[in-house]
């Protein structure tokens, strides 16, 4: 089943646990946190408080999306937070089998997510100890952004390495420029979790109807 995880950063911050409600609502599937430090990407967002904060307003797993340089610092703070998965850049830890195994020690779900510029094959040694794959189909640290098209076969090479290795538990995320128009080809290809932020909370209907449209989109 193809879940839809809506990005709270596109959000109205004044309202968070009003946008949250809106997409439980709406049926979203998970809700995508997006944490950025102002130095592995060119921004900041929010830290474990805001998480812990959204624990309390919902049921729905916190799919926690770690865009900060050197992720291990804060793989505790943020299962105490109360994150159900979380999510760590390829590209900002030098130890990342040791930082997946910090995740899973605290009994949530670890992903690993890969930049626009980070060839699929670099995830070969550690797909096996992984439950998500994220691939980033903008350059993250904005909102808003237009998906980047080789995303696809991206989706579908990673989607291929799973197969091969006889890995089927795997989600593979995609995150970036995802709405009506995009969500039909990154499912065709392999994607199992979709993201959107603006689509979702800035589209052209209520939150409910943007949900359905991506959501029938992706059927």
């Amino acid at each position: 089943m193809i879940k839809i995880a809506p990005s709270i950063l596109s959000a109205d911050f004044a309202r968070l646990a009003d946008g949250v409600a809106e997409a439980e609502a709406a049926g979203a599937d998970w809700i995508h946190v997006d944490v950025m430090d102002g130095h592995f990407v060119p921004n900041i967002t929010i830290g474990p408080p805001v998480v812990a904060a959204l624990r309390k307003v919902t049921d729905l797993p916190l799919d926690v999306h770690l865009m900060i340089a050197a992720p291990e610092r804060y793989v505790d703070a943020f299962a105490d937070a109360g994150a159900d998965i979380l999510t760590v850049h390829q590209e900002a830890t030098t130890h990342l089998h040791r930082t997946v195994q910090a995740i899973k020690h605290r009994a949530i779900r670890a992903g690993v997510s890969l930049n626009p510029a980070t060839p699929a094959h670099t995830l070969g040694e550690i797909l096996p100890y992984l439950d998500l794959v994220l691939v980033m189909s903008v350059n993250p640290g904005f909102g808003g952004q237009s998906f980047v098209p080789t995303s696809t076969a991206k989706i579908a090479r990673i989607r291929r390495m799973l197969a091969d290795g006889g890995i089927h538990d795997v989600e593979v995320q995609v995150d970036g420029g995802i709405g009506p128009d995009t969500a039909g080809e990154v499912t065709a290809a392999g994607a199992t979790v979709l993201v959107a932020g603006a689509a979702v909370f800035g589209g052209v209907g209520t939150v409910a109807e943007n949900i359905t449209a991506i959501r029938t989109a992706a059927r």
